[in-house]
């Protein structure tokens, strides 16, 4: 029920069909035209030409779904566009098309072992119906056995590819996504090494002046320890800003970032409800999300003058949403927002991977990130 009731929701809300699969599924759905044929030599009368509307605006459904279908919700799409050409066999010789939707629709069906067997069962059934329902017989099957038959196998082998290039894909954000990490920490040990000795031994130095200075007198020894002093409070000081930029290094990955988050708001004496769902995520949306996560809740502290903060983490229908919302008064219900370097960026990030970002101004500023989960199942 619960994966029916997502692809109700991708026929109602969009997208149709899978992005990566571009438009082609629209221009597959004008092979409908071949019940027209018959209507050339035979002009339909007004209860058939009913019939074939409301066939068309009952199936157009049925086949966007079939994109978005699996196991056992891909069988039962398939046997409904039989079921629809078997109907329509005796009445339009060119019902043979709905096998062909039917064959397409088999590459869906995992393993390929699987689809190739409900293929069969198509064109078995296209064969029953052209044999005992359809009058002219032979001319009913030339469609399903040709081109069905080619439809079916190459829309097997497709999916086969499609799903072989999609575990690449995701393998090779994996090992840019550890080369990432690797090189972070590969930073922050050379910045801890280098730079965290160095600044160490000049803090050790200047409080070993300070000591030595002691045993003179006058107002040069007075300055001198004053200006030793200062050199001891900035070395101790850019050593903390080091060790935080190796911390913040370090921390790299959503889960780091939820962590700064809180802090962060913490910290600004902003109240935190969050929801944070835990799915599995792939590298490429896990750091456009952990990057976003981290602008918008700097937005909060620093500009929205917020006392509250809501964050959610979901999974909604193959895509990670996130939402940030505040009750700052940093702009004013239903103004434009206009976009800084941040939100830029964001939408950008968010575009790449085939995402969207929507802000909007209510009581506060709410911002909302979705982009395709990748790893999530």
């Amino acid at each position: 029920m619960k994966r029916i009731k997502r692809i109700m929701q991708h026929i109602a809300t969009g997208p149709w069909v899978p992005p990566e699969l571009g438009r082609m599924p629209y221009l597959w759905a004008c092979s409908l035209t071949f019940m027209l044929w018959q209507y050339f030599f035979q002009p339909p009368g007004a209860f058939e030409l009913a019939m074939f509307v409301l066939t068309v605006l009952l199936f157009l459904p049925l086949y966007l779904a079939s994109f978005w279908s699996s196991g056992r919700t891909t069988i039962l799409c398939a046997l409904l566009a039989c079921l629809i050409g078997c109907l329509w066999a005796p009445w339009n010789t060119g019902a043979g098309t709905f096998f062909i939707f039917g064959a397409g629709m088999c590459g869906r069906l995992r393993p390929a072992r699987s689809a190739y067997g409900l293929l069969a069962t198509v064109i078995a059934l296209a064969t029953l119906a052209g044999w005992l329902l359809s009058p002219v017989g032979l001319a009913f099957l030339l469609a399903p056995w040709t081109i069905g038959l080619s439809v079916g196998v190459a829309s097997i082998m497709e999916e086969g590819l499609r799903a072989s290039r999609q575990q690449l894909r995701r393998k090779q954000e994996e090992v840019e996504h550890m080369a990432r990490i690797a090189e972070r920490e590969r930073i922050s040990r050379d910045l801890h090494d280098l730079l965290g000795h160095s600044l160490s031994l000049i803090a050790l130095k200047a409080e070993l002046a300070d000591k030595l200075i002691t045993k003179l007198a006058g107002r040069e020894a007075q300055a001198c320890k004053r200006e030793i002093n200062d050199i001891e409070a900035s070395a101790r000081r850019a050593l903390a800003e080091v060790r935080a930029a190796v911390t913040g290094y370090r921390h790299s990955g959503l889960s780091g970032a939820l962590a700064s988050a809180r802090a962060s708001l913490l910290a600004a004496n902003v109240e935190l409800r969050e929801e944070v769902a835990q799915f599995e995520l792939a590298p490429a949306a896990e750091h456009v999300l952990a990057l976003a996560l981290r602008e918008a809740v700097t937005n909060v502290v620093r500009h929205a003058g917020a006392t509250r903060c809501t964050l959610g983490l979901a999974l909604e229908q193959g895509s990670a949403v996130l939402r940030v919302a505040d009750d700052g008064n940093a702009l004013g219900a239903g103004t434009e927002v206009r976009p800084g370097n941040g939100l830029a960026g964001m939408r950008e990030r968010a575009a790449a991977l085939g995402g969207r970002l929507l802000v909007s101004v209510d009581a506060g500023l709410r911002l909302e990130l979705r982009v395709p989960a990748g790893g999530a199942a």
